[in-house]
């Protein structure tokens, strides 16, 4: 005779039971009622210092969402994270991206939530991630190298981003309600003094960028491209204002020179 499943499985000890009690009621003390034999004031206290330790790591990633949404909906937004998103790292410096992904595939899109939200976020979240990069830079490195003949190495700590709002420049004067008419291109890296930087691309320059990533193109044969692509009529002209563009790039530390051959 087979058994119902859910009427074979096990009682859990009581110890077990009780941790999984213990942390319901710590994630959303609303919603789980505080362990029996825990006194009911100095289970608030924990519960404060586990979200306030929570809402401060994120905080010190977010100022600017925070800004936005205010203190009612940042915490219920906090909330709802610490209520019902699972974690699948122990580092309190992920916890950020942790509520990235949160936002991007576990909470969906509210009725009530600002346009770019998650795009803000993520902005905001970027430079965490770059910072603590273990990325090394790649040996065979000519600093001085010709970046229109070599191929041109871009930093290796970096992300190319491409946003339907422009994200840098929101803030609680400017909460843009609907798309820009063209999409925001971001390239943000982490120089040699850790620094990390955020340039506005225009949408050519961010072309080129990608063009560099693949890392199998010279600076000349990927302005060249660009320049077939724009079907522009003077393609010298393309390399001549791209090779600026490639100088400035590496005199920021973007570009960290050409590969030695």
């Amino acid at each position: 005779m087979r058994m119902n499943a859910k009427a074979a499985a096990p009682e859990l000890p009581a110890f077990q039971a009780f941790q999984f009690a213990f942390a319901r009621h710590i994630r959303d003390p609303k919603v789980n009622p505080c362990p029996r034999g825990v006194p009911a004031r100095r289970m608030k206290i924990y519960n404060e210092l586990l979200f306030n330790n929570l809402e401060g790591f994120l905080l010190a990633c977010f100022p600017v969402l925070r800004q936005i949404l205010g203190k009612r909906k940042w915490t219920a937004l906090v909330r709802d994270f610490f209520a019902g998103h699972r974690c699948r790292t122990p580092f309190f410096r992920q916890i950020p991206d942790e509520f990235v992904q949160y936002l991007q595939t576990g909470r969906g899109v509210r009725e009530t939530d600002p346009p770019f939200l998650f795009e803000l976020a993520h902005y905001e979240w970027i430079e965490l991630a770059l910072s603590v990069s273990n990325q090394d830079t790649p040996a065979g490195i000519d600093p001085q190298g010709d970046l229109l003949a070599g191929v041109p190495v871009l930093n290796p700590v970096r992300s190319l981003l491409r946003y339907a709002y422009p994200v840098h420049r929101i803030g609680p004067r400017f909460k843009p309600a609907a798309p820009a008419p063209e999409p925001t291109h971001l390239l943000v890296f982490r120089k040699m003094d850790y620094a990390v930087r955020f340039i506005h691309l225009n949408p050519v320059s961010a072309r080129l960028i990608a063009l560099l990533d693949a890392g199998n193109l010279t600076g000349r044969q990927a302005l060249a491209r660009i320049a077939k692509e724009l079907k522009h009529p003077a393609p010298d002209t393309v390399i001549a204002g791209g090779q600026e563009i490639l100088e400035n790039l590496r005199a920021e530390q973007a570009i960290l020179g050409t590969c030695r051959r």
